[in-house]
């Protein structure tokens, strides 16, 4: 992790995939033109594709309680990144204007979730910026070793509080309402056989599987990054790292969101 812990875009993650109804009338009319980022392909791609045999989690785009709650439809096309954007900024508050990026925000959100549970995710393809504070370590007295200092739990106070008390609902319509532009950008990413609900769910798995650990967590800075001291946190993905990094209060908070969220886009 870098000693400036320029995390925040997976924070954001959790919300957006905590984050993030149905107009599912755009999907044949969905052609976007390509982004100038370049969303690089995951590293392990199959050879060859397994059979299309449909989602896993078919994810309904109307709100259940569709009779009582009026359907927005998509903005047009060339506007989708900005009005999402707005959007998110609408339900999380506005911090978040200034730390989404402006351009390629959905195909950034699609790719980095899709990674999070990989070992890294590139810089370039992140959908926000960094926290202002720095990350903090302390020495640990008892040893004289390097530990992730409790002050640096607070710097994620507002993210995660800001994910706690959003409307639930909200998020859903939203999630439901892009699902068709967050598909066809998975699929572009690689995943012509893909359903991205799938791999939201299973992304969403492998966070809520983080193993937990003893407090304080030990560090070693052998060159410019900080690593876990622990060879087995440190051969953790980068999204079960953050998990830990951010202290157990917000991993649990931010585990009751994503189980709630989960249980509204999940078939089974």
């Amino acid at each position: 992790m870098k000693r400036s812990d320029n995390t925040l875009w997976i924070i954001i993650l959790l919300l957006v995939a905590g984050a993030a109804g149905g107009a599912w009338y755009y999907w044949q009319q969905l052609d976007r033109s390509p982004v100038e980022t370049t969303i690089p392909a995951p590293d392990d791609m199959p050879a060859e594709a397994a059979p299309k045999t449909g989602p896993i989690h078919p994810l309904e785009l109307a709100p259940p309680s569709s009779e009582d709650r009026e359907l927005v439809p998509l903005p047009p096309l060339d506007d989708l990144d900005a009005y999402l954007k707005l959007e998110l900024v609408s339900i999380f508050g506005d911090a978040l204007d200034t730390l989404l990026a402006n351009e390629a925000l959905i195909d950034r959100f699609v790719a980095t979730v899709d990674n999070l549970p990989r070992s890294s995710i590139a810089e370039r393809i992140r959908p926000v910026g960094r926290l202002a504070s720095t990350f903090s370590v302390e020495i640990d007295s008892a040893d004289d070793s390097l530990i992730i200092s409790p002050a640096n739990f607070d710097r994620y106070t507002y993210l995660v509080d800001a994910l706690q008390y959003a409307d639930i609902d909200s998020i859903v319509d939203l999630y439901r309402r892009y699902y068709p532009i967050f598909q066809k950008a998975y699929v572009q990413l690689g995943y012509p056989d893909g359903y991205f609900n799938d791999r939201v769910i299973e992304v969403i798995d492998h966070l809520l599987e983080t193993p937990t650990t003893e407090q304080p967590i030990r560090l070693v800075s052998p060159h410019v990054l900080y690593e876990f001291a622990d060879a087995e946190l440190e051969a953790l993905s980068s999204g079960q790292k953050l998990m830990l990094r951010i202290g157990d209060q917000h991993a649990a908070a931010l585990r009751n969101v994503l189980t709630a969220f989960r249980a509204q886009i999940a078939s089974q």
